[in-house]
C-alpha cells in the first residue's frame, strides 16, 4: 500500500511540473520563456498577421491569395484547359500540369505545362510546353514534343481570353 501511494505522488509531482512547461517555448537566443496561445486559430490568426503571403514580390500586407482571383491569366489558361484532366495545378508557384489526354478514337496523347512568368497581362507572361505521345497496338509508347504552332495558338486563345476577362472584371467593378 505505501508503493502505491508512493507511486502516486511520484505520478501527481511529475504532472505538477511537466503540465505547466507544455504550454510554454523558450527563445534559444535571449533565453526567455514565452508562453503560447492553446487556441488554434488565434495563432495561426497571428502568424497571417505578422507573415503575410505575397505573390511576385507584391507589396501588398493582406493574407490571401490574391493571385487565384485576380490573374485573368491564370483563369484565362484554366477556362482554356477545361475538357482536360489537370494532374498538377499550383497558383502559388504559377504552373499548370495536364494529364495525358486523347480523344477516344485516336492513339495519340497529348500533355501540356503551362508556367506563368509573371502575372501581367502581356505574351511573354506564359510559357507552354506540350507533348504528344503516340502508342501503338502493342503498348509501345514515344513521347516527342509537339511543334510550335499548337503551343502558340493555344498562348493566343489564352491570351485572347485573359483580355475579355480582364475588360469583363474592369466593367463590374465600374458599376
Amino acid at each position: 500500500m505505501k508503493k502505491f501511494k508512493l507511486g502516486f505522488y511520484l505520478v501527481i509531482l511529475c504532472f505538477v511540473f511537466l503540465v505547466p512547461s507544455c504550454s510554454q517555448k523558450k527563445d534559444p537566443v535571449t533565453d526567455q520563456t514565452e508562453t503560447i496561445n492553446p487556441n488554434v486559430f488565434e495563432r495561426a490568426k497571428e502568424a497571417a498577421e505578422k507573415n503575410p503571403i505575397n505573390f511576385f514580390g507584391s507589396n501588398k500586407s493582406s493574407g490571401t491569395f490574391d493571385f487565384l482571383k485576380s490573374n485573368p491569366l491564370w483563369r484565362a489558361s484554366l477556362k482554356s484547359l477545361d475538357f482536360i484532366p489537370l494532374a498538377s495545378v499550383d497558383y502559388s508557384g504559377g504552373l499548370i500540369i495536364t494529364d495525358w489526354y486523347s480523344e477516344k478514337t485516336s492513339d495519340e496523347e497529348i500533355k501540356i505545362s503551362i508556367r506563368f512568368l509573371s502575372n501581367e497581362l502581356r505574351s511573354d507572361s506564359i510559357s507552354i510546353v506540350s507533348h504528344k505521345r503516340i502508342c501503338d497496338q502493342k503498348s509501345k509508347c514515344s513521347i516527342s514534343l509537339m511543334d510550335k504552332k499548337f503551343n502558340s495558338e493555344l498562348k493566343e486563345a489564352i491570351i485572347n481570353s485573359a483580355r475579355e476577362i480582364a475588360l469583363d472584371d474592369k466593367k463590374r467593378e465600374k458599376k
